[in-house]
């Protein structure tokens, strides 16, 4: 005696209707998004520039490797030391100025214009690169990291 169930593969008219409705909408979204039809809230400068929150304190920072590994970050304007972060410190903030000296390089553009460091109204923390545009938001990467950057805000020295 063979009790064998039977099994109905087919799927609930309801789910397979459900899902190509949450599909359709997805791909509406998508597409208006890319058009230009919604705006981008991921942008945080046009996100700003919308809701006109102004920059709160900035600060023009130059960035150099030094023989030892270290990176000295001195003041545009003064010169003077800000921060040194040694060798073997400071991994995210390593990996955020390797992301910013890759596109001057790329650009052919050296060390020795300034950064901007920003801190805006709303708490944001950005840092800015006017030779190529790009753009890092430092604060949406956590407080600890957030703070090796915030720190050269306020550092009149090293």
């Amino acid at each position: 005696m063979s009790h064998a169930a039977s099994h109905d593969p087919t799927v609930p008219r309801g789910a397979l209707i459900g899902t190509a409705a949450i599909l359709l909408f997805t791909m509406g979204v998508a597409g208006a998004t890319s058009l230009g039809l919604v705006p981008h809230s991921a942008d945080p400068t046009a996100s700003r520039a919308a809701q006109n929150v102004a920059p709160a304190q900035t600060r023009e920072l130059r960035f150099a490797d030094r023989k030892d590994g270290a990176v000295v970050v001195t003041d545009a304007a003064s010169g003077e030391t800000v921060k040194v972060i040694e060798y073997g410190q400071g991994g995210f903030f390593r990996a955020t100025m390797r992301r910013m000296a890759k596109a001057r390089v790329a650009a052919g553009i050296g060390a020795e214009p300034p950064f901007k460091l920003t801190l805006w109204e709303n708490g944001a923390l950005s840092l800015t690169d006017p030779q190529t545009g790009r753009e890092t938001e430092i604060h949406g990467f956590g407080a600890d990291h957030s703070k090796v950057f915030a720190d050269m805000l306020e550092a009149p020295t090293a």
